[in-house]
């Protein structure tokens, strides 16, 4: 008989991926240092380079270059539309359409960009830093939303994908989303994860949303109120909501970004922590353009 080995998380320079809806695992996740407090493998969250200057930017510095002096009007309309070099990333390689394309997760009139994660997905937790990079380098007409996963209840990301959606309720989740991974991969507060070991704990010292409660305490967030808003019918259903966007987006693993409902970028298949932001920043400069 196989002997069921711990899931797979395998970490590739901080741009791995949590999940694959339905398997077993094959390998263990990067084992914690041994003061429980960091990963060894990969390194602690990492600081990509700057990113790249946008489309749009390109075309205003281009149009810059010119000799000849340009009505005033039509430098405008040239600056509101982004340039597109189609044959900067490769589909199938670098981003994947959804096809059909489907609806956005919340919709809005910007471009959005979407980021199907864990708490408890050390790939995710890898990967927080540069997608608040990504965040903070989107132009004024996208923006970015977080859609949490419970494709493993085998490693607690149920509890988690609940604690997710009751702090947004009760107006916290922005201000905790980076101390939430910490307390899962740095200190352990709310782990999943034995930090010494590297090791799922057993299951019934997995934290509870009580315990994840009195984390959320520290933000001014009444312990007895955060269970019952995320226990309530409002929070279930944002659940099941969840659980089917991720499923017509086609998402199997995480970290996953999607935009607009048409483009799936995985950062463990593009390879690099820069190239995942530019590919972001172009797929969004994309659809601004209605390309």
């Amino acid at each position: 008989m196989l002997k069921r080995l711990p899931i797979l998380c395998v970490a590739l320079l901080a741009l791995a991926a949590c999940g694959h809806a339905g398997d077993n695992g094959t390998a263990p996740p990067p084992a914690p240092a041994a003061t429980g407090t960091t990963m060894t493998t990969p390194a602690a969250t990492p600081t990509p380079a700057a990113s790249a200057a946008s489309a749009s930017a390109s075309t205003a510095a281009a149009a810059g270059t010119s000799t000849v002096a340009a009505p005033a009007a039509a430098a405008t309309t040239a600056a509101a539309t982004p340039a597109v070099d189609d044959s900067q990333f490769v589909e199938g390689k670098d981003y994947y359409r959804i096809d059909p394309a489907q609806p956005k997760y919340i919709p809005t009139g910007k471009v959005e960009v979407v980021e199907v994660f864990s708490y408890a997905c050390p790939a995710c937790w890898q990967f927080h830093g540069t997608m608040d990079r990504i965040e903070k380098s989107l132009p004024a007409d996208a923006v970015t939303h977080y859609l949490p996963s419970s494709m493993r209840p085998d490693e607690n990301w149920v509890v988690y994908q609940r604690a997710y959606f009751a702090a947004e309720a009760l107006g916290v989740r922005a201000k905790t989303q980076d101390a939430m991974f910490d307390a899962t991969w740095k200190t352990g507060e709310t782990a999943t994860y034995d930090l010494s070991t590297g090791q799922p704990k057993p299951k019934d010292a997995w934290p509870t949303i009580e315990d994840i409660a009195k984390f959320y305490a520290k933000f001014g967030v009444d312990p007895k109120e955060f269970v019952a808003v995320a226990n309530s019918f409002s929070i279930n259903t944002k659940m099941k909501q969840a659980d089917d966007m991720q499923k017509a987006y086609g998402v199997n693993e995480t970290p996953n970004i999607v935009v607009d409902g048409k483009y799936r970028v995985s950062p463990h298949d593009v390879g690099s922590t820069q190239r995942t932001i530019d590919v972001i920043q172009w797929l969004v400069a994309k659809e601004a353009a209605g390309k």
